[in-house]
C-alpha cells in the first residue's frame, strides 16, 4: 500500500468533510484493507454523474488497495430516505427496489473493480431482526435527537407531518454500519447526520466507531441546481457516447473545474499542470475535450470517446464556433422556454416571429442540428449551444424561475 501521507492526499480530494481524520491515520496505519461502506437506495433504476461522485471515491479507496461494501438499501428503500425532503417520501414497493437493484448492479462496475466490490443488500439482516430488537434499537436514541437532523427539525417548526417510520431510517442506515462493521462510511452532505448516526451505533454495540467522509452534492449542468433527472440537468451514465460527450463539453469553463475535481480519476498534479496551462493561455476547451474523452471511455470505450471527439469537432470546430461567444441565463416556466422565445431573448433575433420565419428557412442550429420544429421547448436544465445563420452563437442555459423571483 501507498504511505499513508500519500493515501490521505487522495482520499481527501474532492471531500466536503472528513471525521475524523486522527481516526482514520490509525485506520490506515493497520496496514490492511479497510471496510468502505456506501449505501444506496435504489430508488430510481438509472445513474448519473451526481450519483457516481460516491461511486468514484470509492474507487479511489480501492485503487489504494481496500474493500468497496456497494450497499443497496432494499429495506430501508421500502421505507423512503427523508434526507432533505420538506414531505414524508413515497416508499417504493418491494417488485420495484428489486427491479431497480438489479440496474443498480449492471451500472456501478463500471466504475468499481468487481474483484474488490462486495454487493450487499440490508434485508439481509433487517429481515432477521424482529420487532423486539427493532423496538430495541428505537429506544438508543430519543425523539430531541432526531430533531436536531435539519430536515426533521424544519418540518417540525413548520407543522409539516413526520411519520413515525421516518425516525426509523437514520436507526436502519446506521445499524447497517453495525452488521457490516464498516471502518469508514461515505455519503453525501445531506446524509451527514445519518453517517454519524453509524458511528453511535457502533459505539453501543462495542465496535470501533466508523470514520465519515462526506462529499459534496453535484451540480447539473445548469452550474445552480443539484444534478437531478427531475430538474433536467443530468448526464446519464447510459447515454450515448456522443451525447454524453456535447453535455459536457457545454459546461461553463467554472463548472468544468468543479467536475474534473469530482470525476476525473487523473492524478490532481495533472489537473494542476491543467490549471496552470490554462492561466497560461491555453483554451479551456481543449481540457474540456480531455475530461469529455475520459469520461466517455469510462462508461463506453475508448474507441467511442474518440468517435464522439471527431463528432463534436466535425459538428462544431469545423463549423467554425467561437473561441468566445455570448452566454445567456434564461428563465423557463414549467411547461419549458418556446425556441422561438429563446432566440428572442438570447438577442438572436429581433422578434419571435423572425425566429419562426429563420426556423422556417432551415437558419437555426441547437447544438450543431438544424431545428426543424417551430413548437420545441426546452426544459429547466438545459444547456445548448445555439447557432442563427453563419456568425450569431450564444450558450443558452434555461433555469426554472424562483417564486422569489416573480
Amino acid at each position: 500500500m501507498k504511505p499513508i501521507t500519500e493515501q490521505l492526499e487522495i482520499i481527501r480530494r474532492g471531500c466536503s468533510e472528513l471525521l475524523l481524520e486522527d481516526e482514520l491515520e490509525r485506520q490506515l496505519a493497520l496496514s490492511r484493507p479497510l471496510r468502505i461502506k456506501a449505501g444506496f437506495d435504489p430508488t430510481a433504476p438509472d445513474l448519473h454523474l451526481g450519483h457516481t461522485v460516491l461511486l468514484n471515491k470509492m474507487r479511489h479507496f480501492q485503487d489504494l488497495g481496500h474493500h468497496a461494501l456497494f450497499l443497496i438499501g432494499d429495506f430501508t428503500g421500502m421505507i423512503g430516505d427523508p434526507s432533505g425532503k420538506n414531505a414524508t417520501r413515497p416508499a417504493l414497493s418491494r417488485e420495484q427496489v428489486i427491479e431497480n437493484a438489479k440496474s443498480y448492479q449492471n451500472q456501478v462496475f463500471r466504475i468499481l473493480k468487481p474483484e474488490q466490490t462486495e454487493v450487499v443488500f440490508n434485508s439481509t439482516w433487517m429481515d432477521k431482526l424482529g420487532a423486539a430488537d427493532l423496538i430495541k434499537l428505537a429506544a438508543t436514541h430519543t425523539v430531541a435527537r432526531m430533531l436536531e437532523r435539519d430536515d426533521f427539525g424544519k418540518r417540525y417548526r413548520g407543522n409539516k407531518p413526520i411519520a413515525i417510520h421516518e425516525f426509523l431510517y437514520p436507526l436502519i442506515q446506521g445499524y447497517d454500519s453495525v452488521a457490516l462493521k464498516a471502518d469508514i462510511e461515505l455519503g453525501g452532505t445531506d446524509q451527514k447526520f445519518n453517517l454519524l448516526m453509524g458511528r453511535e451505533l457502533q459505539k453501543h454495540f462495542n465496535q470501533p466507531p466508523q470514520c465519515v467522509i462526506t462529499m459534496p452534492l453535484l451540480e447539473g449542468l445548469d452550474g445552480i441546481n443539484k444534478m437531478s433527472k427531475s430538474a433536467g440537468n443530468y448526464i446519464g451514465i447510459t447515454e450515448s457516447p456522443a451525447e454524453m460527450f456535447g453535455k459536457l463539453m457545454s459546461t461553463s469553463d467554472e463548472l468544468m473545474w468543479r467536475y474534473i475535481e469530482l470525476l476525473s480519476f487523473e492524478p490532481i498534479r495533472i489537473v494542476q499542470q491543467w490549471q496552470g496551462e490554462v492561466k497560461q493561455g491555453r483554451n479551456p476547451r481543449d481540457i474540456k475535450a480531455i475530461f469529455a474523452q475520459e469520461i466517455v471511455a469510462r462508461f463506453h470505450s475508448e474507441r467511442d470517446a474518440e468517435a464522439a471527439l471527431a463528432d463534436f469537432e466535425a459538428r462544431f470546430k469545423r463549423g467554425a464556433l467561437p473561441d468566445h461567444m455570448l452566454e445567456k441565463l434564461l428563465y423557463a416556466e414549467k411547461g419549458g422556454l418556446p425556441i422561438a422565445q429563446l432566440l428572442k431573448q438570447a438577442g438572436l433575433t429581433a422578434s419571435t416571429t423572425e425566429a419562426l420565419r429563420l426556423i422556417e428557412q432551415g437558419g437555426v442550429k441547437l447544438n450543431g442540428e438544424k431545428v426543424c420544429d417551430k413548437t420545441i421547448k426546452l426544459s429547466s436544465g438545459q444547456t445548448v449551444i445555439v447557432q442563427v445563420g453563419k456568425r450569431k452563437f450564444a450558450k443558452v442555459t434555461v433555469s426554472e424561475r424562483l417564486l422569489s423571483e416573480i
